[in-house]
């Protein structure tokens, strides 16, 4: 069982308990690309995003260290079993901080619950909306929903306050 499920009857109760990230694939143009996320599941707050047009390791390790070199780090970090999740940079890059390692069971929906919400949220509030065609409209796009995301979007979850 996860970190995540055995938190899900408790309450966290400060930032940076636990981060949790995922990838998805994103429409933009004719064709599509890759977006990864790190989210603070305490706040709700996106801490760091990247795009790539490739599904590597790379983007997803330097979205994680963004986030760490801006917000500290996290005593655990759930993900799901994704290569580029499981991949030895990421996983050293965990071990360099001494951050605990949650990682999602096979065939638990629920367990990625948190990053399949942010998804259809940034999906259907902002990209499926704006229709990007080029990759710098997208970055730019995504840079201004992120922040729109944190500082003034009303969560439900955190009665109705936002992220900041």
């Amino acid at each position: 069982m996860s970190c995540i499920s055995k938190l899900a009857g408790s309450k966290l109760w400060v930032p940076n308990q636990v981060w949790a990230t995922d990838s998805t694939y994103l429409k933009h143009g004719k064709g599509f690309v890759y977006l990864v996320v790190i989210l603070d599941l305490y706040s709700r707050k996106i801490l760091s995003w990247k795009v790539s047009n490739t599904m590597d390791t790379e983007f997803c390790v330097t979205a994680l260290e963004a986030a760490i070199s801006q917000w500290g780090t996290p005593a655990i970090f759930n993900t799901d079993q994704g290569s580029q999740f499981t991949s030895d940079a990421c996983i050293s890059v965990l071990e360099s901080y001494g951050i605990r390692i949650s990682m999602d069971n096979k065939n638990r929906a629920l367990d990625n619950i948190y990053m399949e919400r942010v998804w259809r949220t940034i999906k259907y509030e902002d990209i499926y909306i704006k229709d990007y065609q080029t990759m710098t409209e997208l970055k730019e796009g995504l840079e201004t929903y992120v922040t729109f995301y944190n500082s003034k979007r009303y969560h439900q979850s955190l009665d109705y306050a936002t992220p900041d």
